[in-house]
């Protein structure tokens, strides 16, 4: 009886399912219908375009050289006596410090000489000049020769003090030269001698760089060159060492060497710094040899753009038009600047640039705009 009844109600139960089945799919199918459709759009950061003054930075790289070296010769000969501590090489000598000696006997006896010959020849002379006064008196007024008058004599006279008033002026010049001065504050670079060692005249027996100013000469490409400023003489630079303990010097552009480079197309720019050793201050030295970066202050252009080089291909750059659509830009790029290109033309003021660009932009792509906006010039701040 009851397996009967169940018989006869299957029908309706699937029937009953199969009709809440329907309604349940229906109303899924509803519920889809009714999502909001999925935003495809690519996500953008964007800045305001804003034009501004900005000076250039010119940069190059050369090697601190002295501004003068010096070969140091002995000016008499003789026997080396004693020599300063400091003349070795590596050694910092001072402006008319003593650099070596040389032994002086020889040289006082000459002075002693030209000393004696001067009084011999000033007696002489004073000799001659009275013959001459009596010589005079005694013709009173008669027509005599000017042998008779003793002028012969007396011109001889003048002329041996003379000569021996030059001897005297060179025996004390080579008095003087038996102690050999630094001409300027030098490192010494080199030295050829010891004491008890005979040197002749005009030997060299040395080395000296000038350490009361260094030089940078360094070249300037032809694209730096029309952004140099009218002006370059005085013009402050700054010289820099790379690593670890990094140097930092400041000197002046001091002149242009006026010529370019037939094979590099490149002209020169010198560089000085002052005490570069600091023997007068507590600043850091900066070595000759070094090489080094320089960098001083160009023209300064009107009204230009700055953007990173990676948002520009091809002079292109992407822009938002009032519809939230990507436009492509055609710029004109007035200068390269590190990891940024200066534009000029191209950008107006408040154009809308694209700052992350979607993987494939294309033009009249539609975008989500992230983050709040910025000017470029708060960004790239100059």
């Amino acid at each position: 009886m009851r397996n009967k009844w169940f018989k006869k109600l299957l029908p309706l139960i699937v029937l009953i399912i199969g009709y809440c089945a329907m309604g349940a799919i229906k109303a899924s199918g509803n519920n889809d219908e009714e999502s909001e459709p999925i935003d495809t759009r690519p996500t953008v950061k964007i800045e305001t375009a804003v034009a501004q003054d900005y000076q250039v930075k010119i940069t190059s790289y050369g090697e601190v050289t002295p501004l003068e070296s010096t070969l140091i010769s002995a000016q008499v000969s003789g026997e080396v006596i004693d020599w300063h501590p400091n003349f070795v090489p590596g050694g910092l000598v001072l402006r008319d410090q003593i650099l070596f000696s040389i032994e002086k006997d020889a040289y006082q006896a000459a002075l002693l000489q030209a000393e004696a010959d001067l009084s011999l020849a000033e007696a002489n002379l004073i000799e001659e000049q009275a013959r001459a006064d009596v010589a005079k008196q005694e013709a009173k007024g008669s027509k005599v020769s000017d042998l008779y008058l003793r002028k012969p004599q007396l011109l001889s006279a003048q002329a041996s003090v003379k000569s021996a008033k030059a001897r005297l002026r060179i025996a004390k010049r080579d008095l003087d030269n038996c102690e050999i001065t630094a001409p300027y504050d030098a490192l010494v670079i080199s030295r050829t001698l010891g004491s008890g060692q005979y040197i002749n005249q005009g030997a060299q027996v040395g080395e000296l760089y000038n350490i009361e100013s260094a030089e940078i000469s360094f070249p300037i490409a032809g694209f730096d060159r029309e952004f140099l400023p009218p002006n370059i003489t005085q013009q402050k630079a700054i010289v820099s060492t790379k690593g670890y303990s990094a140097i930092t010097r400041e000197g002046s552009v001091v002149r242009d060497l006026g010529i370019i480079d037939q094979q590099t197309r490149m002209g020169q720019l010198v560089i000085r710094i002052e005490d570069p050793y600091s023997l007068k201050s507590s600043l850091p030295p900066i070595k000759f040899g070094s090489y080094v970066e320089v960098s001083f202050a160009g023209k300064t252009l009107s009204q230009v753009y700055k953007l990173p080089q990676k948002l520009v291909n091809n002079r292109i750059i992407w822009v938002l038009d009032t519809e939230q659509q990507m436009q492509p830009q055609r710029v004109e790029v007035v200068r390269e600047e590190g990891e940024y290109l200066l534009i000029r033309e191209g950008l107006r003021n408040q154009d809308t640039v694209v700052m992350t660009l979607p993987e494939y932009p294309q033009k009249g792509m539609k975008v989500k705009i992230a983050g709040p906006d910025k000017d470029l010039a708060a960004e790239n701040s100059l």
